[in-house]
């Protein structure tokens, strides 16, 4: 133990008291940790927060090698964010395009969230089994050819069945890159990790492309295009780099990894972390209501309730998210310092305060500015998921279990660019120019709000493991042998202590 730090009561069992444990340590600076030693000790202590560090001085301590792991996982997820968003920005064309409601357009979206959640099951569990590597390179190359395929999608129906496909794909990157990230680049758990940047400097692209092709019906093939040439230019660059540190690690050591070894284990995980299992889903479900609500139909909103012109709302569109890469930026960082649950719980109450501000504005300046502000605070609170979401991972499948309880919260929330479409188009408010207009503005602020206060309930009475290490845990599977290892090493060393015993006593009678 750290000289210093006084000892704290075991982390609760129980849903309950958990809650109630976590309640209480939201209001006490210190943080709880669970402290293991070389030996496998583990004790809990209260220790004061890491003094914040110069976040340039941290960028440096990565070597070329952590550079280019870092750069190629920041990479994917803003290519797979850009395929995402080229759709969800171009709403009103491609309702033109099809000659259907945007209510009908945003059904792909509900059909890619729905199928994202069976992609990340599928793809993180074959990341823990056989490596990072070549699934995320699979996911990549095919994201890319399911947008080209998307392009020559004559009817809405062929439409709504490659986004579907889309979906599954989708799905598999999260988890794989966010587990690339931190086992390759341990100085990376300090920054908003690669996944959260990446999905908002997406969206920037691809509103970015939107505004260069301009507002023609047909001119969303282009920025398709576009996005299958990120997609596949990610995986081939994926490629070029070697498998995961503990994968070559367990590999190098002769560690074979069987299914049943595999199963076996992840039976065990589930069992013995069901409570953190659905608990993480509930929070990446308010999560993803959270940003799909409050950003998918922004663009919409402009167009049709604002009445703007194309490249005005693409210009808001663009701010509003340069708004999210700064606020996960700097928030994410500052999570270190105040804790990852205080971060979220303090941006989602923001948040709140600011949606008038955010939905009243009629100029292309006053949107940019609130969209840009209750961005920064939305993303801000995403900002510390990643990292999060790994810390109260089983060591072994921090590939799998956050990209799957995220997936997983993707497909409880997958309908909520539909909802509000639905709702809003059914609804009409006066615009500026004095006619009834869908009233996208005060549907995203109600659904918003309520959101962000179940995100800071949620949040506040959860669990935390900030200062959790996870670099070193073998694979998934490597742990059934490294029990019954330790179970031969203690049965080994109680005989040792029976014989010493035994050996005293005969020394005893001799003397």
């Amino acid at each position: 133990m750290v000289a210093g730090n006084e000892p704290a009561d075991p982390l609760a069992k129980g849903t309950f008291a958990t809650a109630k444990q976590s309640w209480g340590d939201l209001f006490r600076w210190k943080q709880r940790v669970v402290v293991t030693n070389e030996l496998g000790e583990s004790h809990t202590e209260w220790q004061p927060p890491e003094k914040l560090k110069n976040p340039f001085s941290l960028f440096m301590q990565l070597s070329a090698k952590e550079w280019l792991y870092f750069l190629v996982g920041l990479f994917s997820w803003t290519a797979d964010a850009f395929d995402f968003h080229a759709l969800s920005i171009q709403t009103v064309k491609l309702s033109r395009y099809y000659e259907r409601t945007k209510t009908d357009i945003t059904t792909a979206i509900t059909l890619t969230l729905l199928l994202r959640s069976v992609g990340a099951a599928v793809f993180g569990l074959l990341g823990d089994r056989f490596g990072r590597k070549w699934p995320m390179v699979a996911n990549m190359i095919i994201l890319g050819l399911l947008q080209i395929a998307t392009i020559y999608s004559v009817t809405f129906e062929q439409f709504l069945a490659v986004r579907s496909l889309f979906g599954l794909f989708m799905g598999g990157v999260y988890g794989n890159a966010v587990a690339m990230a931190l086992e390759n680049c341990p100085q990376v758990k300090c920054l908003p990790t690669p996944p959260d940047t990446g999905y908002s400097l997406g969206y920037v692209l691809a509103a970015c492309a939107n505004l260069g092709v301009g507002g023609a019906t047909d001119s969303w093939k282009t920025v398709f295009w576009i996005a299958a040439g990120l997609s596949i230019s990610a995986g081939l660059i994926r490629c070029l780099f070697p498998e995961s540190k503990q994968f070559r690690e367990a590999k190098a050591a002769g560690h074979h990894i069987s299914a049943s070894d595999f199963w076996k284990e992840t039976k065990s995980m589930l069992a013995k972390e069901w409570r953190m299992c659905v608990y993480c889903v509930i929070l990446m479900t308010w999560f993803n209501y959270y940003s799909h609500t409050s950003q998918d139909s922004y663009t919409t909103f402009m167009l049709e309730s604002k009445e703007l012109p194309n490249d005005a709302a693409t210009r808001a569109s663009i701010i509003m998210k340069t708004g999210a890469c700064v606020g996960g930026t700097i928030i994410g960082y500052l999570s270190q310092f105040i804790g990852r649950r205080r971060a979220i719980v303090g941006a989602a109450l923001i948040s709140c305060f600011i949606i008038p501000a955010w939905i009243l504005p009629e100029t292309e300046a006053g949107l940019s500015a609130s969209g840009f502000m209750i961005q920064f605070f939305v993303q801000g609170a995403w900002g510390v998921i990643p990292i999060h979401l790994n810390e109260l991972s089983p060591p072994a499948y921090r590939s799998s279990f956050p990209g799957l309880t995220y997936q997983l919260g993707n497909m409880i929330s997958s309908p909520s660019a539909q909802i509000v479409n639905a709702i809003s188009e059914s609804h009409f408010v006066t615009s500026k120019s004095g006619e009834l207009v869908d009233a996208y503005g005060p549907t995203m602020g109600i659904a918003t709000a309520i959101i962000a206060v179940g995100i800071a309930v949620t949040t506040a009475l959860g669990p935390e493991r900030r200062g959790r290490s996870f670099e070193h845990a073998g694979p998934a599977g490597a742990n059934i042998h490294n029990d019954v290892e330790k179970a031969v090493d203690s049965v080994s060393i109680a005989d040792s202590k029976v014989y010493s015993a035994t050996q005293i006593e005969e020394k005893k009678d001799e003397a």
